[in-house]
């Protein structure tokens, strides 16, 4: 095996899915800028928008996430489309 090719600075990490609160700790080499305590040890802290707890593929469960609005551009940019609409007119 080659030497010198891995990285060195494997640490406990904290995971935190911002969309349900869970917190998991693995090693990782992220780089973190905030930390949080969990059972009284300080980690570094990654935020994610989706893992496994929150994802419908694991869940099992359809969630809808919007983020900045898209469905609802969506909806204004299609809204002339729709059967209610005609059907006023």
């Amino acid at each position: 095996m080659r030497k010198d090719i891995h990285p060195e600075n494997y640490r406990l990490v904290a995971f935190k899915d911002m969309s349900n609160e869970d917190v998991f700790i693995t090693k990782s080499t992220a780089e973190a800028k905030e930390t949080i305590t969990v059972d009284g040890v300080e980690y570094p802290l990654v935020k994610l928008e989706i893992s496994r707890t929150s994802h419908p593929f694991y869940t099992g469960k359809t969630k809808l996430v919007d983020t900045a609005g898209r469905i609802d551009k969506f909806k204004n940019k299609y809204k002339k489309f729709s059967k209610e609409e005609k059907q006023a007119e």
